[in-house]
């Protein structure tokens, strides 16, 4: 196998080579591997083989360099998934064997991998979750027709309501999405992904047309925001946050309907909801009330210092989470700045 190690930054017509195959995504894009790079220093390796000029098999590696979590490949960090492209005159398990023997000659503990596509068809994944995928291909109102009775209920009662919805593609509206988010990831227990990681989210993807927000108002205030993306004919749901003083209203429900119709009215002919751990019930029944279809992800993590792929434990400490949702938001968001690049 010619193998190459590319760049996908700086590659001449990398996004139109990914266009080019059916299994591409917006996380394939150059764009997702700019913010990577600029928000947390990775180093882009992306492992390919290409034929007749177009790319036949690649697996998007990250390195991601840490005292904290060591040296790892990654493909790819802070990505719900990321399949690998797969040619069917190449052995996937051989294609592998070269990045693994990669990453021993530059001190990799280990290599993980993100995918619906199932790979490695033999192989028990290090964790699983699950993922949600709406079809597009009709137009707005046959869309709406199927979901759920009690997701057109919730859509109705944040209308009736009075709460208001915008998308837009703006640095302000992101600025909103980022204060509620400080408050749902102390909810969660959980500190928030730096502020200028969604500066660059905001840079390399919104302000250049590969993703928009959606933000609702009740009287003039902000309750709840997400944030998308999207890239060819296939749309993501990535980020969301709200004020859970303003639960009653539905308006994530409102939202997420409203970046739907804005991707009917687009062309888009995808739209994912991204990953869902397995025991989030609530989370598993509200992207199952869209009529979505519903995959399993699976995450395979390769231990190379002990040639095995390794299972993980799929838990969150606990005590961590009580801490967390303890201290203030200002602290939260410094730990996060400080700590989130050596998690990915």
């Amino acid at each position: 196998m010619d193998i190459q190690i590319i760049n996908p930054i700086v590659y001449p017509g990398w996004d139109d080579l990914i266009l080019s195959h059916p299994d591409y995504s917006f996380f394939h894009s150059s764009a997702w591997a700019k913010v990577l790079l600029e928000s947390y220093h990775y180093t882009p390796l992306y492992f390919a083989t290409m034929r007749e000029g177009r790319l036949s098999t690649l697996v998007p590696v990250m390195e991601v360099r840490s005292p904290l979590t060591g040296v790892r490949g990654v493909s790819l960090p802070f990505t719900d998934y990321c399949d690998p492209f797969v040619d069917g005159n190449v052995k996937f398990e051989d294609f592998l064997k070269y990045i693994i023997e990669y990453g021993k000659k530059c001190g990799w503990k280990s290599l993980e991998l993100r995918s619906v596509s199932n790979p490695l068809p033999s192989t028990m994944p290090s964790i699983t979750y699950l993922g949600n995928i709406l079809d597009l291909s009709q137009n707005e109102e046959h869309v709406f027709s199927h979901f759920r009775d009690s997701t057109k209920r919730n859509i109705k009662k944040a209308i009736r309501d009075g709460v208001e919805v915008k998308t837009s593609h703006s640095w302000d509206s992101v600025q909103v999405f980022c204060k509620l988010n400080g408050m749902t990831r102390k909810e969660h227990g959980l500190p928030p992904q730096p502020y200028h990681f969604f500066k660059k989210v905001y840079d390399h993807v919104i302000s250049k047309n590969l993703g928009f927000a959606v933000n609702a108002s009740f009287e003039e205030k902000p309750i709840a925001s997400s944030v998308y993306f999207h890239f060819g004919k296939k749309a993501i749901y990535k980020y969301g946050a709200s004020d859970k003083r303003f639960q009653h209203f539905r308006a994530n429900n409102l939202v997420m309907w409203e970046a739907i119709k804005w991707c009917c009215k687009n062309g888009f002919k995808t739209f994912c909801f991204g990953r869902t751990d397995l025991g989030h019930e609530g989370l598993k029944q509200f992207k199952a009330g869209w009529n979505t279809k519903e995959d399993i992800v699976k995450y395979y993590r390769y231990d190379l210092r002990k040639d095995i792929f390794i299972r993980d434990h799929q838990k969150v400490n606990k005590l961590y989470q009580d801490i967390f949702k303890k201290i203030p938001i200002p602290l939260l968001n410094m730990i996060g700045s400080l700590f989130y690049r050596h998690v990915g």
